[in-house]
């Protein structure tokens, strides 16, 4: 069973989603669902769902958000080199010396982002600075732009980093778009907990992965208003702060394997993440929690003030080197979280409003 759960994780982080360009991704994913969801659909943009009926008429919304991020052709020289810029928020820093993909119009075609010799870059000074996106390179092996034409390769085509699946030591995972790929392997695992049940739920489950967060949470707000959920779990990563050079007084204090975190403040409701909180005390579930004194900076701050409002929390698994190619993420951390939303959606009752009253 292990060993079927990470084939499915894996297949998602190998499948490239860039913002945008989220469908290869959405199709793996629902085709995992669909022989147990009663729907699987989606919209316009892609924005797409699995629904579970429960024994009630009110409905719990699990979203995570589909895309990755990555970088798009703007401009391509005469002599078959290409010119990028970023689709989200991809770390130029980490840019040079990279190997990517291009989606082009006769399918993938791999590249690499130069990186000029240390020996010419001449920096004796040690002034040199991170370059900036436009300063990036790809050399695809072409000569002339007419090559680069013959490839299937033309400005606006996505592209990502090549660098899938591994696994540290400890049960740690490592991959690109573990942001938020693991995000939507989670809440599919949760409705397959769900549904292996042997009585149904009270409400009705629903399971958004939503496209174009790293851009601003588009897919998130439109999905939401579509469906207008009686409530709603927000599932993202969030940063561990255990590693070197982060201090805990300006970035909290997050540890990877310490489990889920809950946030707090802003578009959090207190009646939910006090009841989250609750079945983490009575399952013995470990949990952080985080705050937000402004804004969450996930899809949850795009879900909550839909139409009347949609009471509505987040939930975040901590990852280390977040929009890196080794962002990296712990396997009990990702189990509780499971645990957690599965034993949420199975405490809900009729009575549940999760509304203030006076």
């Amino acid at each position: 069973m292990m060993q079927n759960r990470k084939d499915f994780l894996f297949e998602l982080l190998e499948t490239p989603s860039p913002t945008g360009f989220e469908m290869p991704g959405q199709r793996v994913w629902a085709s995992h669902l669909k022989p147990i969801a009663d729907e699987v659909d989606c919209d316009a943009y892609g924005s797409t769902w699995a629904r579970l009926k429960g024994a009630g008429s009110a409905t719990i919304m699990l979203e995570a958000h589909a895309d990755e991020i990555g970088f798009m052709v703007k401009h391509i020289t005469k002599d078959g080199f290409l010119r990028i810029d970023r689709i989200g928020g991809s770390d130029a820093a980490t840019g040079r010396g990279r190997r990517i993909q291009i989606l082009g119009d006769k399918g993938a075609v791999t590249g690499i982002i130069g990186n000029t010799a240390i020996h010419l870059r001449r920096d004796s000074l040690g002034t040199e600075k991170a370059p900036k996106v436009h300063e990036l390179w790809v050399d695809l092996g072409a000569t002339s732009e007419s090559e680069v034409a013959e490839l299937g390769i033309r400005v606006g085509h996505p592209a990502v980093y090549t660098d899938g699946p591994m696994e540290l030591a400890n049960n740690r995972i490592v991959s690109r778009a573990l942001d938020n790929r693991i995000g939507s392997y989670i809440i599919a695992e949760v409705m397959q907990k769900i549904a292996a049940e042997e009585n149904k739920p009270n409400h009705n489950l629903l399971c958004l992965n939503a496209v174009q967060e790293e851009i601003g949470g588009a897919g998130a707000r439109m999905a939401s208003y579509r469906h207008q959920p009686d409530l709603c779990i927000c599932l993202d990563v969030t940063h561990a702060t255990d590693t070197p050079g982060l201090d805990s007084a300006e970035h909290g204090a997050v540890k990877l394997g310490g489990g889920p975190t809950l946030t707090h403040g802003t578009a959090n409701h207190p009646l939910i993440t006090e009841r989250l909180k609750s079945i983490a005390e009575k399952y013995n579930i470990p949990i952080q929690h985080e705050a937000s004194s402004r804004f969450t900076g996930t899809d949850t701050d795009k879900i909550y003030d839909v139409r009347s409002g949609i009471p509505s929390a987040l939930v975040s698994l901590p990852l280390r080197c977040m929009h890196s190619v080794v962002e990296t993420a712990d396997w009990s951390d990702i189990n509780h979280t499971i645990e957690l939303l599965s034993q949420f959606v199975l405490s809900l009752q009729d009575s549940d409003t999760f509304s203030h009253k006076l």
